[in-house]
């Protein structure tokens, strides 16, 4: 469904940092720094009616510091591409601040090539776009951060962890290097662990219910695990400082996780 930018603008106030919208003052925006999340399905906030499905983005917060909001605006079935047509972006860069982080996860959707609204070419149209949300950050002198995309969960028949997203990720590699852009190679990290795991327990990170057997998004666990690495190659790739993260070898209950209303 094509959404107006005016309703893209509405859907997204509700990632803004709640401390930000409350005070609007330039103090509370001192006192915080504000990572920006762009992504799709894997990522994004899940409500009651999705349970117990859980994008990473949701168990951020738990791996930062409290001086550091985390404002998702990623959304179901984006690429990098249709994020940036339906003016996401443009969202996020009205209100990002200098000192603040972009954060950008795509490609699980710019591989639909039968979807011309959503598919990038990993080497031209996939770096043109992941492009512009660099360029955009930095405008606002922001520090954009790229990571490629979460593994799905798929082995062979000898039980190894097999790689889905084709050159994308290399592509994403690419062009880190050439922007010297911060990457956070979370496709590497995230197919490391699923192949530790193996392939029974595996299922139990990712939406396996009894009536679903999903082999993309995350359950609480998955989501945790997936914004451990997230959290520990900020901090490895110096982006964030060690006062910045917490918890890094500490569990983080599943109870902490929460699914709120669709309307709310």
């Amino acid at each position: 469904m094509s959404l107006t930018r005016r309703q893209v603008t509405s859907a997204a106030l509700a990632a803004v940092p709640v401390a930000l919208v409350a005070t609007g003052t330039a103090q509370a925006t001192q006192r915080h720094r504000t990572l920006y999340i762009a992504g799709d399905s894997t990522a994004a906030q899940k409500y009651a009616d999705a349970a117990p499905e859980t994008g990473w983005g949701m168990a951020l917060p738990f791996f930062l510091g409290e001086h550091l909001d985390v404002a998702n605006h990623a959304v179901n079935g984006r690429s990098s591409k249709s994020f940036v047509d339906e003016g996401r972006l443009d969202v996020i860069l009205e209100a990002i601040r200098p000192g603040d982080f972009l954060l950008v996860q795509f490609a699980h959707n710019d591989e639909k090539s039968a979807d011309p609204t959503r598919y990038t070419e990993p080497w031209t149209t996939y770096q043109d776009y992941l492009s512009q949300y660099i360029d955009g950050a930095r405008a606002q002198k922001a520090c954009p951060v790229l990571a490629t995309p979460v593994e799905r969960r798929r082995f062979d028949a000898d039980g190894n962890a097999v790689p889905t997203h084709g050159d994308y990720p290399a592509a994403m590699r690419a062009l880190a290097e050439e922007e010297r852009v911060a990457l956070l190679d979370i496709q590497a990290l995230s197919i490391a662990l699923w192949q530790r795991l193996g392939v029974e327990e595996t299922k139990k990170y990712f939406n396996w219910t009894a009536t679903e057997q999903d082999n993309t998004h995350f359950n609480p666990p998955g989501a945790i695990a997936v914004a451990r690495l997230v959290a520990a190659e900020l901090l490895h790739r110096r982006v964030l400082a060690h006062r910045d993260v917490r918890r890094l070898d500490e569990e983080v209950p599943e109870s902490w996780i929460t699914w709120p209303d669709a309307a709310a």
